[in-house]
């Protein structure tokens, strides 16, 4: 069996028909691919099951120093790892055969990043922005309709995208589907229900069958893409900083309500987060909130 099969078998047992992302899935196949390829120039033998049965700790180090002079962040080695990982530990269990060697390697040490949030300022001119600057009425409706669902639900794009029309009318609360499939519910604004309500009067696909709730110009699906482009046009127009993306839309909805006063179960379960490691990376935020006002009205500075 060659390695794209082996790859394509794991695909399938582990992610294909789970509710993982097409994202995730291509990703994890990337990273796979590219090891494999790094394997075959390191051995000169073409992967084989024996082969990456025999894979030692010194070949991994190698296959991450080279990830390194290549220029590639501790943070995107660790999670290139985790790739590996996920399909070596199929590869036991398939096969029964050992690979605890990839198991038990430990990813490169990285600090992690404070969310760069926007302020709340900010983030009302931007969804203005996108409005203001589209060339169609119902496209400027369209993008003010996704700013205010990431900013005003906290949603990732990805789910913003894949909402479909039988939400319509937007109510006071919604159902949102995340990563890993999970479920939650998640409060809707009057201001965030009136955008979406806009945008589906003024679309003309909109036709309330079980349809993709947003569209693309020419009636297609909207890609993800496009809603970044339409960030940075708005961004580069307000002269605001390069983090302001679509995502810091996200993590300025958690730590605007951190601020006034929310707790972290309540953050967590708003964004979908499994863990609330995950959502305390905001406290950190908030830290660096308090630090810098303190520097502004100290007397000392």
């Amino acid at each position: 069996m060659n390695s794209n099969q082996l790859i394509e078998q794991w695909l399938i047992a582990g992610y294909k028909n789970t509710g993982r992302s097409e994202h995730t899935i291509v990703a994890y196949q990337r990273e796979v691919r590219t090891f494999i390829a790094f394997l075959q120039n390191y051995t000169g033998e073409s992967v084989s099951v024996k082969l990456l049965n025999s894979i030692d700790r010194r070949t991994i180090r190698s296959w991450m120093a080279e990830e390194a002079q290549r220029g590639v962040s501790p943070r995107s080695i660790a999670r290139k790892l985790s790739a590996l990982k996920s399909f070596f530990r199929w590869f036991t269990d398939e096969y029964k055969l050992d690979a605890s060697i990839i198991e038990t390697t430990r990813a490169p040490r990285f600090q992690s990043s404070v969310p760069k949030p926007i302020s709340i300022k900010g983030a009302r001119q931007v969804i203005e922005q996108v409005g203001a600057q589209a060339k169609e009425p119902w496209v400027g409706a369209r993008d003010i309709a996704i700013m205010s669902l990431l900013y005003g639900c906290g949603l990732r794009i990805s789910e913003a995208l894949s909402l479909q029309q039988d939400i319509l009318p937007l109510r006071d609360s919604l159902r949102v589907v995340g990563k890993g499939n999970k479920e939650r519910v998640i409060p809707v604004l009057p201001h965030t229900q009136e955008a979406v309500a806009n945008y589906a009067n003024l679309c003309p696909y909109i036709d309330h069958a079980n349809k993709p709730l947003f569209f693309g110009l020419r009636g297609g699906s909207l890609n993800q893409r496009i809603v970044r482009k339409v960030v940075e046009q708005a961004r580069i127009s307000l002269g605001l900083p390069p983090q302001s993306t679509p995502h810091a839309l996200r993590h300025s909805f958690a730590t605007h309500i951190l601020n006034e006063g929310g707790d972290l179960r309540t953050i967590q379960d708003l964004l979908g987060h499994s863990s609330l490691q995950t959502t305390q990376m905001y406290t950190q935020v908030d830290a660096s909130r308090k630090k810098s006002v303190y520097k502004d009205v100290h007397p000392r500075y």
